[in-house]
């Protein structure tokens, strides 16, 4: 990255950094889409089995892993202040801490998976496709955490195009796995929903042993020699990391989780109601990563401009993002609304299947706009290294107005299932209007002063 002067130079900038991002992160989301679509087409159970046992694994995964994300801010801050020396001790301190938590998720599971699972009213065929479909995903937590690390060292530095790569390389191997053994073909097992499992934990240490050698090998990042020299473990650098990491671990826990709720207390409704809610989940979820990708960018470049004291420049970045992403959500929501129908039978041949996902993902419309202003704004502010107030925030647009709001609805009110997904837009508006807030004061009265001082 480079110091830029006019809204022209920083669009450029910005749009090297986030275009690599986005089919990044595209690419990494088309796993659950295609393990997701895939187990559709052998039975609404194994749809249903995936779509339960992604909703325990996702916000376990997006929050742990978010904890692993405070490499990029603080790499990203590093390379801004030219202190290019404490990069290599950071990022390997980031892969002690992933093999850590990798840890602590397998053995958690082993002990919590099985009650988890008993208390739902499932029918046995969804209840196990469940637990081995994640039984087999837990085999490659330790390499997706590691090259969660990785991936951050590689993009703080701007280089966002390597991390594309790496993950379209990865992307057909889970394909082709997929087919193998949700399908049983070519003489493998044919193990439905479950096969999925299998295919992303291969996949997973595939994208990890790719990062390793691209680190290790190419310049310029094996000009920081990451693994040229053995760094002891330490405590101070982990605590440096969490406690940047921990919020925002916690916030993206609150954020997905909610989501997880709503589809666990789905488990009430019947097999076609919890695969049509998967449906229409899985899709808005996948265009999330716009936002989200303009997010990521967003902490890259503000980080960056926050480690030279160029606090102007950073502001001018985050007015960027928010506005492309808020363009970029009426073209999705218009994308939605008139192809519903065909969208929900890319996922199932069950008519009544697509035709429940339709109805579903009006709803999903309303999802686009609020995501467009607070994704972008999280990522802001972790530019900033600002996470512990919108961890507060997060706590109560989602799960103290979000989830009340949508059992209440889906209790008391004709609305039924649908209630749980107007509770969600309540909380995704509300954490939008309390990160504005946020990303102002600190802009204009925090980095404000500082600018001025």
């Amino acid at each position: 990255m480079k110091q830029t002067y006019t809204l022209w130079d920083k669009s450029k900038q910005f749009f090297h950094i986030l275009l690599p991002i986005l089919i990044t992160q595209v690419a990494l989301y088309s796993m659950n889409f295609f393990d997701t679509t895939m187990s559709g087409k052998v039975s609404p159970g194994d749809l249903a089995g995936v779509a339960i046992g992604s909703s325990v694994w996702v916000p376990v995964y997006t929050g742990l892993s978010g904890i692993l994300l405070a490499v990029t801010p603080i790499v990203s801050q590093y390379a801004g202040a030219k202190q290019r020396d404490k990069i290599p001790f950071t990022v390997i301190q980031g892969l002690y801490l992933s093999v850590l938590l990798a840890s602590a998720v397998a053995l958690a599971g082993f002990f919590v998976l099985d009650p988890i699972l008993h208390s739902m009213n499932l029918e046995d065929h969804v209840r196990e496709t469940a637990k081995y479909y994640l039984a087999a995903l837990a085999l490659g937590i330790l390499p997706l955490f590691s090259y969660n690390v990785l991936r951050c060292f590689i993009d703080a530095l701007g280089f966002t195009r390597v991390s594309m790569f790496i993950t379209l390389l990865s992307l057909p191997i889970n394909i082709v796995f997929n087919y193998l053994f949700i399908f049983g073909k070519f003489g493998f097992p044919a193990l439905g929903g479950v096969g999925a499992g299998v295919a992303s934990a291969i996949t997973y240490w595939s994208i990890m042993l790719i990062s390793v050698y691209v680190v290790h090998k190419k310049v310029p990042f094996s000009d920081y020699g990451i693994f040229s020299k053995w760094y002891k473990a330490s405590v101070k650098a982990w605590v440096e990391l969490l406690k940047i990491g921990i919020p925002i671990g916690i916030a993206i826990f609150f954020e997905t989780s909610i989501f997880a709720a709503v589809t666990l207390l789905m488990s009430t409704y019947d097999t076609v109601t919890i695969a049509s809610h998967q449906v229409a989940l899985n899709f808005a979820s996948l265009l999330y990563m716009l936002p989200l990708s303009i997010s990521m960018a967003l902490t890259i470049v503000i980080g960056f401009e926050v480690g030279a004291k160029r606090y102007k420049d950073a502001k001018e970045y985050s007015y960027l993002g928010i506005v492309l992403a808020v363009l970029l959500s009426l073209l999705t929501a218009a994308v939605i609304y008139f192809f519903r129908s065909e969208i929900a039978g890319i996922y199932t041949n069950d008519q009544v299947v697509v035709a429940l996902s339709a109805q579903f993902l009006i709803y999903a419309i309303f999802f686009q706009l609020s995501d467009a202003i607070a994704a972008p704004i999280q990522g802001a502010l972790r530019g900033y290294k600002d996470v512990n107030v919108t961890l507060l925030m997060a706590l109560v647009s989602y799960w103290v107005i979000g989830l009340p709001t949508g059992y209440y609805l889906a209790a008391n009110t004709d609305f039924m299932a649908f209630g749980y997904w107007i509770g969600l837009i309540a909380g995704l508006a509300a954490a939008a209007v309390a990160l504005s807030a946020r990303l102002w004061f600190i802009q204009n009265r925090v980095y404000g002063e500082k600018q001025r001082g």
